[in-house]
């Protein structure tokens, strides 16, 4: 196996880019005429908790890596919002909705004991 980088290791990383894998596959089924508006949207939002993990491990300080952690929980609310929304205008089922606020509801929490495990250093 390559070399794993150390944001590899880290299962909160791992389940936002499953998270990135769901909304992609989920997005799939939006109408065409969204393809540049919610669909993008969620894509970039969820894509961006993952880099954001990613990114912050490369930091040297704590308070940098932490800098980070957060910025990827932003955007995980945002993903939030966003599906909230596309719940509403009907473009996701229940169960799929139901399963992406599970594996949000998961990521948040990681992200809050990784930043508080950050800040403690």
């Amino acid at each position: 196996m390559a070399y794993q980088f150390s944001f590899e290791k880290l299962g909160v990383w791992v389940d936002s880019k499953e998270l990135v894998k769901l909304i992609y596959n989920i997005t799939k089924t939006f109408l065409n005429e969204e393809k540049f508006g919610l669909t993008n949207q969620l894509k970039r939002a969820s894509v961006s908790v993952a880099s954001n993990i990613a990114e912050g491990t490369s930091r040297k300080t704590n308070k940098d890596k932490a800098h980070f952690t957060t910025i990827a929980f932003s955007y995980l609310m945002e993903v939030l919002n966003q599906v909230i929304i596309a719940k509403e205008l009907n473009f996701i089922e229940e169960n799929n909705y139901q399963t992406i606020r599970t594996q949000i509801e998961k990521i948040s929490n990681k992200l809050n004991a990784l930043q508080k495990a950050q800040l403690k250093k």
